[in-house]
């Protein structure tokens, strides 16, 4: 799969991989969009299944960086600050979805357990797009094989998650 890969650190991608940093930026892209409908909706039904996509793109996106891409920063960078509180912040996401994954939208609460969860991967996302990425972008790691092996994993996780 990595005839095409370059051992490129610009962020363009082969015709059949993505890199790593795009993929992330895609997801990224995707649940900011999930958020967006979820505050438009009024109804629980749309809410559940809103919060129950988040949910998911969430974990597998939070499992995927931290099994594949943040030990291979954490290498490249040499890094004791980025990737550990990259993965604080993500025991907190996780922390919040424990409370409304699988929960009915009964209320107040639930609408602001969402929106903690939102402002929560904001945050998170600012922080790896305006901070991480650009050093990682500067390293030598190979980003479209790393996003090949994240692509894989994510497929992975999703279908069991089905």
């Amino acid at each position: 799969m990595t005839t095409l890969s370059k051992n490129s650190t610009t962020p363009k991608t082969a015709a059949t991989a993505q890199d790593a940093i795009a993929l992330l930026k895609a997801d990224h892209g995707t649940v900011s969009g999930l958020f967006a409908d979820y505050e438009k909706t009024n109804s629980s039904n749309k809410k559940k299944a809103l919060v129950a996509e988040i949910c998911s793109e969430l974990t597998v996106h939070a499992q995927i960086e931290e099994e594949i891409f943040y030990p291979a920063v954490k290498k490249a960078l040499k890094d004791k600050l980025l990737v550990p509180e990259a993965t604080v912040e993500h025991g907190s996401v996780k922390d919040l979805i424990a409370q409304i994954e699988g929960v009915e939208p009964d209320g107040e609460d639930y609408d602001a357990k969402v929106k903690v969860l939102s402002e929560y991967v904001k945050h998170h996302v600012k922080e790896e797009q305006n901070e991480m990425f650009p050093k990682v972008k500067a390293t030598s790691l190979d980003l479209v094989e790393l996003g090949a092996q994240m692509t894989a994993r994510k497929s992975e996780l999703l279908a069991a998650r089905a």
